[in-house]
């Protein structure tokens, strides 16, 4: 195996064992909620936490410049750290909802130094085909984030305070392997220091600037589907009567996003990172659309229709992170996925608590629809880069 590959394959362990700690509180509320009488929108407020927490940690980043400043790898382990301790924090009082809420957004800020510097990491390793490289590492963000449903699933890990240790654990152990095993990549350049001027260079390109449009768009969809695809699952359960494993069901739905993003990044290297995106959102906006039709379907058919909602809505995300570093100067790389993410990131907590308020007076069989705006902006955005060249 050569350099290239061990890294590679380093990266995509790491990254899944660090994300895996994203849904970690989703996955334990319930039970939270049944034992402790927590309020209907705690998934709201407890996903927005902790992406409110990751938006501060990827402002803080971004405005210092840490991905570019100090080596990667290491800002990558202390960060797991971090973000393993503070995910534990709620053990201290697992019945009191505001530090569970606190946790999160701690767990969230360190949460920065993972996802956006695991994809600056690859991006130092890989040049040429880094749609592929990134679509096995954001394959291995859905995997980890699907991950805590799938350990529901195992008797010995059903209590939350257990499950929560084990996602820690999992996390540190991952940091470890990537900081001994990935030096700095042939491709990385130091920054010498935060400007704010530079930093303003990042949204001059137009292709960088289309492509964080999309991104944008993206990102409405996919974390409010993800954050309520519990509720999607627990609601088809309620309206027909059938009898399956809902944390089954969920774990199937989110990781499949895992497929799409492989798939999407073995794709690109035939039709280009901007076909792949648009082709997804297009896709996933579809089943947006669809959605008021999917409550009444027979069980087989709600399965097939959600996860092929899951795969599209995640196979864009590493194609727009790739044209994102493939665009960017090359001593801002880490900052301007940084900076995109975290804008990204701030409108997930919009989408999230839309339909969070949303639930109050617009029925469920239409819920879905407020998503729709986010995949149609996205495709517009990118529909002038994925046309054919005029012939001369």
């Amino acid at each position: 195996m050569s350099q290239q590959q061990r890294v590679f394959y380093v990266i995509v362990i790491a990254q899944f064992c660090g994300t895996s700690l994203w849904f970690a509180g989703n996955a334990v509320l319930p039970q939270l909620q049944a034992a402790y009488g927590w309020p209907v929108s705690a998934l709201g407020y407890l996903t927005s936490s902790t992406q409110l927490g990751f938006i501060a940690g990827t402002l803080i980043f971004a405005a210092l410049g840490l991905a570019d400043r100090f080596q990667p790898s290491k800002l990558f382990f202390v960060s797991s750290l971090a973000a393993g301790a503070f995910n534990l924090l709620a053990l201290i009082d697992i019945s009191s909802y505001p530090l569970v809420l606190v946790s999160r957004c701690l767990t969230g800020i360190f949460l920065a130094g993972i996802y956006p510097v695991g994809m600056k990491i690859a991006a130092d390793w890989q040049a040429e085909g880094l749609g592929h490289w990134l679509g096995a590492l954001v394959g291995a963000l859905v995997l980890g984030t699907a991950f805590p449903y799938s350990l529901k699933l195992v008797p010995q890990l059903v209590q939350p305070s257990i499950l929560l240790v084990v996602i820690s654990t999992l996390c540190v152990a991952g940091a470890v392997m990537l900081l001994v095993y990935v030096p700095d990549g042939p491709y990385r350049k130091r920054a010498s220091a935060f400007s704010l001027a530079a930093m303003g260079k990042i949204f001059r390109n137009d292709t960088l600037r289309a492509s964080a449009i999309g991104y944008f768009g993206h990102m409405w969809e996919v974390y409010a589907y993800w954050a309520f695809v519990p509720f999607i699952v627990m609601h088809y359960q309620e309206v027909t009567q059938r009898h399956f494993q809902p944390s089954l069901v969920c774990f199937l739905i989110i990781a499949s996003g895992a497929a799409g993003c492989v798939m999407g990044g073995i794709w690109s290297f035939r039709i280009g990172s901007f076909r792949v995106a648009a082709y997804a959102l297009l896709a996933s906006g579809l089943c947006c659309l669809l959605s008021p039709f999917m409550w009444h379907l027979p069980l087989w058919l709600f399965i097939l229709f959600t996860v092929f909602w899951g795969v599209t809505v995640a196979a864009d995300s590493p194609q727009f992170s790739a044209l994102v570093a493939r665009n960017a100067p090359d001593q801002l790389r880490g900052s301007a996925i940084t900076l995109v993410t975290s804008i990204g990131f701030c409108i997930t907590i919009a989408s999230i608590q839309l339909i969070s308020y949303a639930q109050q007076f617009i029925p469920a069989q239409y819920l879905f629809l407020v998503l729709v705006p986010g995949p149609l902006i996205g495709v517009l955005s990118l529909v002038k880069f994925v046309r054919p060249a005029p012939a001369r």
